[in-house]
């Protein structure tokens, strides 16, 4: 069991690693190259079919990462943890929001424009540079950890558990093709996003789960 335990945790190590160097060869292709045809050639698929429906249910997907909702968001759910007694779940959701300075950090070092109205559909007018997606890591950090501590939080209601996770998965889920569909970020933005929110989840998890299943694990 122990020699399995430790194969478990190198394979999450070696993951991990490999996410990590992912991500910097991709940060660098898109420092050097700002455009590619595989961003266009997405974003043009996920916009070919649309409609007024479809526009208001990719705004309404996106609103959670959008201030002062995500704000509001964060401190409704760190202060229904803190009622209900559950104070470590309560600061590590506040904690979450820290991926915002992350993804400011990135932004401004990369330095890429958004997508044009030349070249894809605009719906959602954003100011900040392009990659990585903000939101993409954002979803993932915050609904990932809801995820954790649903399934850490034996204590909490069965059916309450399921909900939060099947809502939080979906989420996660929805909110690439949500940017793209909206026109403010590419194919590469939100696959950037996602690589750097599952690094900061990581790290989240790590100092979050219980000593010993950590070490069950490594």
């Amino acid at each position: 069991m122990k020699v399995l335990s430790k194969s478990k945790g190198q394979l999450l190590v070696n993951t991990l690693l490999i996410i990590t160097t992912a991500f910097i060869g991709l940060s660098c292709f898109i420092y050097f190259f700002p455009l590619s045809y595989i961003d266009l050639d997405v974003s043009r698929l996920i916009q070919k079919y649309n409609n007024a429906t479809l526009d208001n249910l990719m705004a309404f997907i996106s609103i959670f990462g959008t201030m002062p909702y995500s704000g509001t968001t964060v401190g409704v759910v760190a202060l229904l943890f803190f009622i209900f007694n559950h104070k470590k779940e309560a600061l590590f959701t506040l904690l979450t929001s820290l991926s915002g300075l992350v993804s400011t950090l990135v932004k401004m070092l990369i330095d890429r424009p958004r997508p044009g109205k030349d070249l894809v559909r605009i719906i959602e007018i954003t100011r900040q540079q392009s990659f990585p997606s903000g939101h993409t890591l954002f979803y993932t950090v915050f609904f990932g950890f809801l995820i954790i501590a649903m399934g850490n939080l034996k204590s909490i209601n069965y059916y309450v558990r399921v909900t939060v996770t099947t809502l939080s998965s979906a989420m996660l889920l929805l909110i690439p093709f949500s940017r793209i569909y909206l026109g403010a970020h590419w194919f590469t933005d939100v696959l950037g996003g996602a690589m750097l929110g599952v690094l900061c989840l990581s790290v989240l998890g790590y100092f979050y789960l219980p000593k010993k299943e950590i070490k069950e694990n490594t």
